[in-house]
């Protein structure tokens, strides 16, 4: 089983929202196999709780344009690791600490890796 179509392309629209307010180490993963309540993990990285918030403002604000509702958020007052879910996916936008810290993408190592290549930075306008 691998995500679906419609996750994919959540998945985009959240990753462009979250490059546009200057995340770092953009990764996607595919969870839909062993993890059945959601297809799509999507990591993000933040310098500062500041641009962890904007981070999932942004993310936030484009998938509602898109017409994906926010389903729950967490660790919003912290802005250390914000949790967004939309259901088909999930954001962690974190701080680069507590993703250091935590290593979610070792706990997932299994689960294939969705490419983000089409996404571009928004200071550069290059491809990531």
């Amino acid at each position: 089983m691998t995500a679906t179509t419609r996750a994919t392309e959540m998945t985009m629209i959240a990753a462009q929202a979250a490059a546009d307010k200057l995340a770092e180490n953009l990764v996607a993963l595919d969870v839909s196999l062993p993890f059945v309540i959601s297809d799509v993990f999507l990591i993000v990285s933040g310098r500062n709780e500041r641009q962890v918030s904007s981070i999932s403002d942004e993310i936030e604000d484009k998938m509602l344009e898109s017409g994906h509702k926010l389903l729950r958020r967490e660790g919003k007052t912290t802005g250390r690791w914000i949790l967004l879910d939309f259901g088909d996916i999930i954001c962690h936008v974190m701080h680069e600490q507590e993703r250091m810290f935590y290593d979610i993408e070792r706990l997932w190592k299994d689960c294939p890796v969705i490419s983000l290549k089409d996404i571009k930075t928004a200071s550069e306008g290059v491809v990531i």
